[in-house]
């Protein structure tokens, strides 16, 4: 599935910066900082096992 990346970079940073643009900022450098640049990510990028589950241990960190 396609996407599934994108889906979940989205989640985390709309879960913790609430619409917030300073706080959207600084989590996508938090996901930078942890290997993860949520820039290279679209909604038709491939889904990668390794970065998955990555964000499913940030999500589960929330």
């Amino acid at each position: 599935m396609a996407g599934k990346i994108k889906l979940m970079i989205d989640d985390i940073i709309a879960r913790r910066a609430k619409g917030n643009e300073i706080m959207v900022k600084a989590m996508k450098t938090k996901l930078v900082l942890k290997g993860i640049n949520p820039d290279k990510y679209t909604i038709r990028s491939e889904d990668d096992q390794a970065i998955i589950g990555k964000l499913e241990k940030i999500l589960q960190e929330l």
